[in-house]
């Protein structure tokens, strides 16, 4: 169903080895010194504990995708900080949890991978909510991997701005208490509060490296993983708790018209929208097609900010029944 405004390929999600990317470095003409640092900091921590929200915050633009639910990064997200002194690659990654599906225990193993490759880790545990199991069940992963391998953890208070300093105060003496941190730095992406010292204390455990990625680049995300993310961001809105977990978007086309005026290029982008069941393919598309429409037209704004051009975005919502728990589904949307 288009949105009234309507299409590549579908790109692979994977993300590319680490390690590759330190190794075409020696090729490139970026910046080195001495003393110039550069490197891997992985987000962690539970579902909706301001990961994505501080990624975003850290690198100054939208590179991840943001909502209320839990559950909301799908994929780990590139966002990349470059300075005179330092480059800063931020990772961040599906919320870590315990698992009720298939696709739940692949998330987990996506950010157990991507945990192993990284220089620096910021374990995020938001200030508004008391420490509780899943934090514990974090900790206890992220203190295995230090006895596998010497990696730096860094405990951030997110969401300070949420709480009085008194109870600000006891949550960071309840994060003491959960591990042996590197540091422990309060923060608020939303009010950029302290956002610059949790810059400066991860780029503190990078290692000394030339540049990884050219300035001006803010993530290495293909177009059509962003295009798909802000659909799903966009559609996430003002839905039912459960259906962030039923939702899987996949884009299956991107091409240019034929036949425009010079200088006034239009993008056509099919995406398709898979749920679970019938009664959630009637939320996402609304009484007479309208919340669908919504949908289109606030993904849209951010898809054309993200590209730099205008685009004809060309929404279908299909059913893919129970597509967590089949192999063979989510191999096919990309998971």
């Amino acid at each position: 169903m288009s949105d009234g405004t309507g299409p590549g390929h579908t790109a692979d999600p994977g993300d590319p080895d680490l390690e590759t990317d330190r190794e075409r470095i020696t090729q490139l003409p970026f910046r080195q010194s001495d003393t110039y640092r550069a490197g891997f900091a992985c987000v962690v921590g539970r579902p909706n504990a301001g990961k994505s929200t501080l990624t975003n915050a850290l690198v100054g633009e939208k590179v991840a995708i943001t909502s209320s639910k839990p559950q909301t990064t799908r994929h780990t997200i590139r966002g990349i900080l470059t300075s005179d002194t330092a480059q800063l690659v931020l990772v961040d990654t599906p919320g870590l949890h315990k698992p009720r599906t298939l696709l739940g225990q692949r998330l987990n193993d996506l950010v157990r991978q991507t945990l192993l490759e990284v220089d620096v880790i910021a374990f995020c545990l938001p200030a508004d909510q008391r420490i509780g199991p899943g934090d514990q069940f974090i900790a206890k992963e992220l203190a295995e991997l230090r006895r596998a391998r010497r990696c730096p953890v860094i405990a951030l208070a997110t969401k300070s701005d949420l709480v009085d300093k008194r109870r600000l105060v006891e949550h960071l003496i309840a994060i003491d208490a959960l591990g042996a941190w590197e540091a422990i730095v309060p923060c608020s992406a939303t009010r950029g509060h302290q956002v610059q010292d949790v810059v400066e204390v991860l780029t503190a455990h990078l290692p000394l490296s030339p540049q990884l990625y050219p300035d001006g680049v803010l993530t290495d995300e293909p177009e059509a993983v962003m295009i798909a993310e802000l659909v799903r961001e966009a559609a996430l809105e003002g839905v039912r708790d459960e259906l962030p977990h039923s939702i899987a978007v996949v884009v299956e086309e991107m091409l240019a018209r034929e036949g425009r005026p010079e200088g006034k290029p239009l993008l056509d982008v099919r995406v398709n929208l898979f749920v679970e069941r019938d009664s959630q393919k009637a939320i996402v598309i609304g009484r007479g097609g309208s919340r669908l429409r919504e949908v289109g037209t606030n993904a849209r704004a951010d898809i054309e900010k993200l590209l730099g051009q205008r685009v004809h975005l060309d929404l279908h919502v299909k059913l893919a029944k129970d597509w967590q728990r089949d192999p063979r589904q989510l191999r096919r949307l990309g998971f």
